[in-house]
């Protein structure tokens, strides 16, 4: 990725936004797409970049609802997209939901049952090749033990759980852009995230040191158990971007 200046008029005509908050999230993907710069402002990162004759802008807003909400708004106000991604990783509710699966979500609530959107979505399951198509639930903080999720999805009817995506899709029905989410499961009902999980993670998703260091002082395992959640997370991202790069002239061409 460069951080050159070019001329925004040689570039395809802006078609895709993606709003993710996290690098981890969409790291593979800007891998598999021409990269021409990178420009950081205001707490967000947006990536230039493109696909064959679409340009896509990614920008990295952060989690949770506020971040994803500013970071939506910007990427409207400087290069208006048709659609916008709502991407990353997610947190799966039923059991079916395996680490690495996709997520397609046809509606969004928020965890207390309110403000729910439906999207207009021509897909269908395919459970054997791990695609899930149903509603996503956001949350305010991550969803860490399996008993808290089942109850979420009791409550809701959601299949998988992230921080941002229904803030974003507000911000796209109020302005006339369309919208779609796609998300992969980093966490399942296989076993609970770790504690040290809510402790060691920033709001930008970075790290705090201080906070690691003291968990693996506290239970030298973790770091075992850390890296595995990690591992995780980079093999969902890798899935991720390989569904997302097929579904893109989807929504060029819709």
């Amino acid at each position: 990725m460069t951080n050159e200046n070019v001329d925004s008029t040689n570039l395809p005509q802006v078609t895709i936004g993606i709003v993710c908050a996290l690098h981890l999230e969409v790291g593979p993907l800007l891998e598999k797409l021409h990269s021409t710069r990178t420009q950081a402002g205001n707490g967000l990162k947006f990536h230039d970049c493109s696909l064959g004759e679409v340009r896509i802008v990614v920008v990295e807003g952060g989690t949770g609802h506020k971040r994803a909400t500013q970071a939506t708004n910007a990427l409207i106000d400087a290069f208006e997209p048709a659609w916008i991604i709502s991407m990353g990783l997610s947190g799966a509710l039923i059991p079916e939901m395996k680490v690495g699966h996709i997520v397609v979500g046809d509606s969004l609530i928020y965890e207390n049952g309110n403000s729910e959107i439906s999207l207009r979505l021509e897909m269908s399951d395919d459970i054997e090749h791990g695609l899930h198509v149903g509603k996503l639930c956001t949350a305010d903080r991550i969803i860490r033990t399996c008993e808290e999720k089942r109850e979420l999805h009791a409550k809701t009817g959601a299949i998988a759980v992230d921080m941002e995506s229904l803030a974003v899709a507000k911000i796209c029905k109020s302005r006339d852009t369309g919208f779609m989410v796609i998300r992969a499961i980093s966490d399942d009902l296989s076993e609970d995230l770790l504690p040290e999980v809510l402790a060691i993670f920033g709001p930008k998703g970075t790290i705090r040191a201080g906070a690691l260091v003291g968990s693996i002082f506290k239970r030298p395992s973790s770091i075992k158990d850390l890296w595995k959640i990690r591992e995780g997370a980079v093999n969902a991202a890798k899935n991720l971007a390989q569904f997302t790069i097929g579904a893109i002239p989807q929504l060029v061409d819709s």
